[in-house]
């Protein structure tokens, strides 16, 4: 998968399941993530590689995430996510006081926590997610646009989240119900059916009568092979 625009993530809590789980969702949207178990490790980490973005969890042995934002804010340019166990209005306050840019309460559903990331790519890094560029496709995320072959098709709201969901994760076997809770959304209520008509669509607009671009896999879903 093509990294978008190269967004990078750091990730730092001491629970190594928590750290697993949003690696691997966050690496299979596209950006680059590292992880920390602790704070002296995550601020090595920024150092190093100059995330974008810090997914930092506030209650972790030896130094604490207060002390990781503070220290974060002061030396990098940086987007902080605290992450508290507990809706704690006095940690909300300390930690926004600290510089954090935003807040959520475990658990939460990695959804909101992509919402969010994107919230704050979108106020610090503004041209980073501008535009993505995979093969003979240009995604252009602030027009709304997208090129195949330096074309610019005619698309509807629809085509033209499905198509970038699907250029995005080329190579990658899409079932229609993960396309259906991408592209339509989870509550969703009509047939599956509904992506094979936008497939025809977006096959026809592509000028991919061969299904050669947008492939069938049988019993699986659908492929986009670029390249």
């Amino acid at each position: 998968m093509r990294q978008l625009k190269g967004i990078k993530i750091l990730l730092v809590d001491d629970e190594p399941n928590i750290l697993q789980f949003l690696e691997l969702g966050l690496q299979n949207e596209g950006f680059e993530v590292w992880t920390a178990q602790d704070g002296m490790t995550a601020i090595t980490l920024a150092k190093q590689h100059q995330p974008h973005v810090v997914i930092l969890d506030v209650m972790m042995p030896g130094m604490d995430g207060f002390e990781v934002c503070r220290m974060l804010k002061k030396t990098e340019n940086v987007a902080v996510i605290m992450l508290t166990a507990k809706e704690e209005v006095e940690d909300r306050v300390k930690g926004l006081t600290l510089g954090a840019d935003d807040y959520m309460s475990k658990p939460f559903s990695f959804e909101e926590l992509l919402a969010r990331i994107h919230a704050r790519i979108r106020n610090h890094f503004p041209n980073l997610l501008g535009e993505v560029v995979n093969g003979p496709f240009r995604i252009d995320d602030r027009r709304k646009e997208i090129s195949y072959s330096n074309r610019v098709l005619e698309l509807s709201p629809t085509e033209y989240e499905l198509l970038k969901f699907i250029v995005i994760n080329h190579g990658l076997v899409l079932s229609k119900t993960m396309i259906l809770d991408k592209v339509w959304g989870y509550d969703f209520g009509g047939e599956e059916n509904i992506v094979e008509v936008y497939i025809r669509s977006l096959r026809e607009k592509l000028g991919d009568r061969e299904h050669k671009l947008i492939r069938t896999v049988r019993g699986a879903g659908y492929r986009v092979d670029i390249t």
